[in-house]
């Protein structure tokens, strides 16, 4: 506890004084992490999940109930698996940090899910989305309060068939992110009758597509679909419109950034992608979360995964609050959430701690924002896709 001690003496008697600052003793610090790619290709995604974990702690801090004072320490994973359990063993092994909210990157949270086993330290998966970071182990640590690529790609197939599309192209990273974006979509588009005419791997650091665009634009599929994240998905279709290559693209979660729509600007305009999740204006609490992140002035937007790092944060200091700072404590109490209220709907882990999300919200590029497609010119049909009808 805090307060200074001074000794006086009273008929002979030292006794020891201590002067509180107000009227309440001072509150136990706390210690949480924070995990996301904060400098890199991907950073205004880490940056904004990095300010809306930080707004969760601000707001508890603020709140004169509060049982305990929170600081939030930060780690940059650079959206790299070598960074990434570099810090994640700092973050672990530091016995202050009681629990963590961490990953955009799947690639990142897959390589340090063993780390924070072997230290016993609970974490809340913000934004990673591989299906093995939960199903891949037994560990019970391990949480996420976001679906999985299985839900995004499920449901893709099932829209992109609705609206006609026959004939695809796949694009997809070579990392397990990006294999398993490829995987899952390649399975539910074969089983809902659409085509398969190629797949391209890709390195994330690739730059020049030519020869796989070329290739594409030879067989002439109606939609490329891209599996990757955004800085890729920028370069692939800026050089898709450098080749005159005509198809519709489409990606998934990685590339719904700001920063996506800004590197391309009007070429941006119909690329679809998908979600889980509703937007945040209409998540239960959307509203409370974007007035409060406005107040206190972060220069970044939060990005599309920042309501689910401002989700994990609470439920990470609400859990404390009741169970004390106590890793072990933390984590039973986390694996026993179920119908847990937060700004982006229920939340209730499964046996392997994840969010069941039945919810998928399908995304197109409009005048340069993300609009839910429900919402846009395009599902009215006052615009129109890329070779939708051929």
């Amino acid at each position: 506890m805090g307060g200074r001690g001074v000794r006086v003496r009273i008929l002979g008697v030292a006794v020891t004084f201590l002067l509180i600052a107000g009227s309440a003793a001072a509150k136990e610090t706390v210690y949480v992490a924070f995990l996301g790619p904060l400098t890199g290709g991907v950073s205004a995604n880490g940056i904004g999940g990095r300010n809306s974990a930080d707004l969760a702690v601000r707001l508890r801090n603020a709140d004169p109930n509060a049982r305990y004072r929170y600081e939030l320490i930060s780690y940059d994973t650079e959206c790299k698996p070598s960074t990434g359990v570099q810090v994640a063993t700092r973050a672990a092994a530091d016995r202050r940090v009681v629990a963590a909210v961490a990953h955009y990157c799947s690639v990142v949270a897959l390589a340090t899910v063993h780390v924070y086993h072997r230290f016993g330290l609970p974490i809340v998966v913000w934004g990673a989305v591989h299906p093995d970071i939960t199903y891949g182990n037994d560990y019970r640590e391990i949480h996420r309060i976001n679906g999985t690529m299985i839900n995004q790609n499920e449901v893709a197939s099932k829209f992109m068939r609705s609206l006609g599309y026959e004939t695809w192209a796949i694009l997809y990273d070579t990392t397990d992110y990006g294999k398993g974006h490829k995987k899952y979509f390649t399975k539910y588009l074969q089983e809902n009758g659409g085509k398969v005419l190629a797949s391209f791997g890709v390195t994330p650091d690739q730059q020049d597509f030519t020869a796989e665009l070329t290739e594409i634009k030879a067989l002439d599929p109606q939609v490329v679909y891209f599996g990757g994240l955004t800085p890729l998905g920028v370069r692939i279709r800026a050089q898709m419109e450098r080749i005159g290559l005509t198809s519709q693209f489409e990606g998934t979660s990685g590339i719904m950034s700001d920063a996506y729509i800004e590197a391309l600007g009007p070429l941006a305009e119909g690329t679809l992608a998908f979600r889980e999740g509703a937007p945040v204006d209409k998540l239960p609490g959307g509203r409370f979360f974007v007035e409060k992140y406005r107040e206190q002035g972060y220069k970044e937007p939060p990005e599309a995964y920042g309501p689910f790092a401002f989700a994990a944060m609470n439920l990470v200091l609400d859990i404390i609050e009741r169970v004390g700072p106590d890793r072990e404590k933390v984590r039973d109490a986390l694996n026993a959430v179920k119908d847990y209220d937060t700004i982006v709907g229920p939340v209730t882990f499964d046996a392997n701690g994840q969010n069941v999300v039945p919810l998928i919200t399908k995304y197109v590029v409009q005048d340069g924002r993300w609009t839910v497609w429900e919402d846009s010119a395009y599902a009215r049909g006052e615009r129109r896709l890329r070779r939708l009808g051929e």
